[in-house]
């Protein structure tokens, strides 16, 4: 049975269309996934902060009722209401301050624990509220403040009406534990007490005023005003916020799928036993009465350190749901997209890459018609199967051909590449010996040529001088003619300094070896270069080698290729600047190295290779044999001196001196 056919072109689309959706869809899914999971971690951030800014309103309003019952408490009129026990004088205090501050209850107690006056129901009085912490610790001298939970007949004591809003009808609840409750009665309230004094400090009494929670939307109203910002989704409130008390939302403004508070509804039961059993935070999804929220729980806890319930806030999860809907859609349509667009392209590319192949399959068999008959197995049945069929005539002919010239050239290259590597070496090393060959040249030329210089000027300048010296003793000081004789004398006191320095270029003095400490001998000369040009504006730095070894040298003439050089950068920084002179030691060179560098105007590029030739100088009044002088005397201690500069911001000169030599004259 013949293989099944499939065209070139159909291949070459599928192979280059799968890469492309597999990448796509990968990057996709990726995506996708990392999106998701950055907004759902976002949103549990916010939450976790929004908890902390719900704690910190809810914490203000115990603080704001610790505030009015302490300052009332502490109020001396509060006192001789005390003293005189009268209910008429406290009436008076607290049921105007209670009505202003918006307090449920604030009631005055004795010494003994007896209810003196209740602001909110006054024909109640004389129950004993030892039993109750908060007053048990006002009487002890303490100021309270915090969360507390009162019985039925408590609230019944404090005021019928605050008995009934503190009723709550319990609500069938998805997710909550079981529970045969069918009304929850407890009523929690934000309460603070305060201690009585009389004038001489004693207690008289105390007080005890709070706000009752159940029923009472106006605290978790204000969490979601200040923490969400009136923020909506599709008209519905996203923020949200609710306190429980146990399991039971007792104020909240989570909604019921009727619209309405869901005031009566449970906490679920995984929450429950994290945040109330367990007395942990809880941030994380959780389902709130009717839709996901990303929740966070935090326990409740009355004056003892016994939770009682919850603080809750939370973000609607349908906002995240749409925007993750909405990324997967946009990666959807970016994979369908792109895998149309790759399709047609591929499509494009397959049949413009399989027309040349159909085009060679001809040409490959008119060629092969005289060949000897070489077969190959075909293994597929495409054009690429057609074509190797007719190649196998010439293909070990063209193999054996190839391996030859490819051998040869291989050999080829080799050498070429072999003799040019020499060549190029060679000719550096060529290059090199020619340039010392010519610097050494002109450096005997010039020395020859600057002894007889200055042995024939030495003499007529000698007569100079002194006819210079008569001339200045014989014109009277007040003439004008004495400032030009003084001008002959400084020019011939220069033109004598160029000859010395042509006699100490021109003489070839033997070394007189001796260790030398290069330290010491840069900071001789570093303390007297002031004397020689001004040092005003430069600061001097020095980096010296500790246990620098000593040098084996001539002393003076290494002071002098140091003190030309030091000088050098000193007059190149006429405007000031910095002056570094370093040493260090070269252990595996066995040398000593120096490098005095400034910050001075610098060395143009196209002169820095002619800075050590005998009379060059950038300098109007320099010789330019300083520099020529210097690099004969390392050279001449098997040495090398160094130099790189960048114009305008200053030069560096890098002496090398081998730590030992053979004593041998220049």
């Amino acid at each position: 049975m013949p293989p099944i056919r499939f065209s070139i072109r159909l291949k070459l689309t599928i192979g280059a269309l799968l890469p492309l959706f597999v990448a796509i869809s990968v990057c996709s899914l990726a995506g996708i996934f990392t999106i998701n999971s950055y907004i759902v971690r976002q949103a549990q951030e916010k939450v976790r902060t929004d908890l902390n800014s719900a704690r910190e309103i809810y914490l203000s309003e115990v603080a704001h009722i610790r505030d009015v019952v302490t300052l009332t408490a502490q109020a001396p009129s509060t006192a001789t209401a005390f003293a005189n026990d009268g209910q008429a004088a406290l009436a008076a205090i607290l049921s105007p301050l209670r009505s202003d501050e918006h307090l449920d209850i604030l009631s005055a107690v004795s010494m003994d624990g007896r209810v003196i006056y209740r602001t909110s129901n006054p024909l109640v009085f004389g129950d004993n509220k030892t039993g109750r912490r908060i007053v048990e610790r006002a009487l002890a001298g303490e100021v309270v403040a915090g969360t507390a939970v009162f019985s039925p007949d408590e609230l019944n004591n404090e005021g019928a009406d605050l008995a009934r809003q503190a009723t709550i009808e319990i609500l069938e609840t998805l997710r909550a534990k079981p529970s045969d409750k069918q009304v929850g009665r407890s009523g929690m309230l934000l309460v603070s007490s305060a201690p009585v004094r009389d004038k001489t400090g004693k207690i008289v009494g105390a007080l005890y005023g709070g706000i009752l929670l159940n029923g009472n939307n106006s605290l978790v109203d204000k969490i979601k005003r200040i923490v969400y910002e009136g923020v909506q989704f599709q008209g519905e409130d996203a923020g949200t916020a609710t306190i429980f008390l146990d399991d039971l939302r007792i104020n909240t403004n989570v909604q019921t799928s009727g619209g309405g508070r869901a005031i009566g509804t449970r906490l679920s039961e995984e929450v429950y036993n994290h945040v109330i059993v367990n007395k942990k935070k809880w941030v994380d999804p959780a389902f709130v009465v009717k839709d996901w929220y990303f929740s966070a729980y935090e326990p409740i806890l009355d004056l003892d350190g016994k939770v009682i319930g919850s603080l809750y806030v939370g973000m609607l999860g349908k906002p995240y749901a749409a925007l993750k809907q909405k990324v997967t859609l946009i990666f959807a349509g970016v994979l369908f997209v792109g895998s149309l667009i790759g399709l047609a392209i591929s499509g494009f590319i397959g049949s413009h890459l399989s027309r040349p192949i159909r085009e060679l399959q001809n040409l490959v068999k008119r060629f092969s018609a005289g060949e000897r008959d070489v077969r190959i197995a075909v293994t597929t049945g495409d054009e690429i199967g057609n074509l190797a069929g007719e190649f196998n005539n010439m293909t070990r002919t063209l193999i054996q051909r190839e391996e030859e010239i490819t051998k040869l050239n291989r050999d080829l290259e080799d050498k070429v590449r072999e003799r040019t590597a020499e060549l190029e070496e060679k000719n550096q090393l060529l290059i090199k010996a020619r340039e010392e060959l010519v610097r050494a040249e002109k450096l005997a030329a010039v020395g020859v040529l600057a002894a007889g210089v200055a042995h024939e000027i030495n003499n007529p300048m000698a007569i100079i001088r002194g006819n210079a010296e008569l001339l200045q003793m014989s014109i009277p000081p007040e003439s004008p003619l004495l400032e030009e004789a003084d001008t002959i004398a400084r020019q011939v006191g220069r033109v004598e300094r160029i000859v010395a320095s042509l006699l100490q270029f021109a003489r070839r003095e033997r070394k007189h070896l001796a260790k030398t400490d290069i330290n010491p001998m840069l900071e001789e000369i570093l303390a007297q270069v002031g004397h020689q040009a001004p040092l005003a504006g430069i600061t001097v730095r020095k980096e010296f080698a500790k246990d620098l070894p000593l040098v084996s040298g001539d002393t003076d003439q290494l002071r002098q290729v140091f003190t030309n050089l030091i000088l050098n950068a000193v007059q190149a920084m006429s405007e000031g600047g910095i002056l570094t002179v370093v040493t260090e030691e070269d252990i595996p060179a066995e040398a000593c190295v120096v490098i005095v560098s400034d910050t001075g105007r610098g060395i143009e590029q196209e002169n820095l290779e002619q800075i050590f030739n005998p009379f060059f100088t950038t300098r109007p009044s320099g010789t330019g044999l300083g520099l020529s002088v210097s690099y004969g005397i390392v050279k001449d201690h098997g040495g090398k001196i160094e130099v790189t500069s960048k114009y305008g911001e200053g030069s560096v000169f890098r002496v090398i001196l081998p730590l030992a030599q053979s004593d041998a004259t220049t």
